[in-house]
């Protein structure tokens, strides 16, 4: 299990405007609330082609990156970042999207296969290894006969967007509890999560 506290948290995303609020970027969501919590600025940073910044949060130095090299080759801009500050790939916390998990779940690892994902296809092939941690925040599969590319691609429902604003809000205290008590504790706090369900039954009137 990877005990080290993470040194580069990226969230995964397709640069742009028109995929901004899509399933896909749920990483680059992320990370920007990470941004935003912790005083961190992010600005284009050519030579790690993407969006970087970088500051001082709950006690150390902490680095954000969103690859702009769209969601097929994330893992250049990745290594790039880790060759210039000579960090290992195990120290990378690496924050996507997940049609295997339904909207409202949480997946904390510290290693696994690409699981089918084209951006985590890219970060095992530049990084030489599956051995790096990731979370990963769930969006369900395509209903009927919708497109697995369409899924992705495309927007939450307004009922979906209420759910997602709490996988959000508790990914970031996940991440958190990444970098104050490691990742297992992380794990075991976060993972059996369902904030879907937990939602749902909130809104169910008592008898």
């Amino acid at each position: 299990m990877n005990s080290v506290a993470p040194q580069l948290i990226v969230g995964l995303g397709n640069p742009g405007p028109q995929y901004a609020d899509t399933r896909h970027n749920c990483g680059f969501m992320l990370v920007d609330r990470l941004a935003q919590r912790w005083g961190i600025p992010l600005a284009t940073e050519k030579r790690f082609q993407g969006t970087y910044g970088e500051g001082f949060a709950l006690g150390g130095k902490r680095r954000l990156l969103k690859p702009e090299t769209y969601m097929n080759r994330s893992g250049q801009s990745v290594r790039a970042v880790l060759d210039w500050y000579k960090l290992d790939p195990g120290s990378v916390l690496i924050l996507y999207d997940d049609m295997d998990l339904p909207l409202g779940r949480l997946r904390l690892r510290g290693s696994g296969s690409a699981g089918g994902h084209n951006g985590m296809k890219s970060l095992i092939q530049h990084l030489g290894g599956e051995s790096f941690p990731r979370l990963r925040l769930g969006v369900g599969k395509p209903k009927g006969s919708k497109d697995v590319v369409g899924h992705v691609l495309g927007g939450f429902t307004p009922q979906e967007k209420e759910v997602l604003e709490a996988v959000l809000n508790t990914a970031v205290e996940a991440v958190e509890c990444c970098l104050r008590e490691g990742l297992p504790t992380a794990m075991n706090r976060f993972n059996p999560m369902d904030l879907g369900v937990a939602l749902s039954q909130a809104e169910i009137p008592p008898e």
